[in-house]
C-alpha cells in the first residue's frame, strides 16, 4: 500500500515492488516510461519490478512488455 510521509509536489521517486511500492522521496505523480505523461499517484495501477518503470495504462505496460528494452 502506498504511504506519504513528509511534503508532497513534483515527482515522487518509488520502487516498484510486487503488488506495492516503496515511496523513495514523494510526490505528486510519476512518468510514464512509455508515453512521458504524468501519472498521479493515486491513479498508478501498472508499474514494471524488472524495469523498475511505470505506465500510464495496460495498453502502454504491454508495449513496453513486447519491446522487450531493458531501459538504459
Amino acid at each position: 500500500m502506498l504511504t506519504r510521509n513528509g511534503p508532497s509536489g513534483g515527482e515522487a521517486k518509488l520502487r516498484y515492488l510486487d503488488g506495492d511500492v516503496d515511496v523513495i522521496q514523494p510526490g505528486d505523480y510519476v512518468t510514464c516510461a512509455v508515453t512521458g505523461r504524468k501519472i498521479p499517484i493515486a491513479a498508478l495501477r501498472y508499474w514494471s519490478v524488472d524495469h523498475q518503470e511505470a505506465y500510464v495504462d495496460a495498453a502502454a505496460a504491454a508495449s513496453r512488455m513486447v519491446d522487450g528494452e531493458t531501459p538504459q
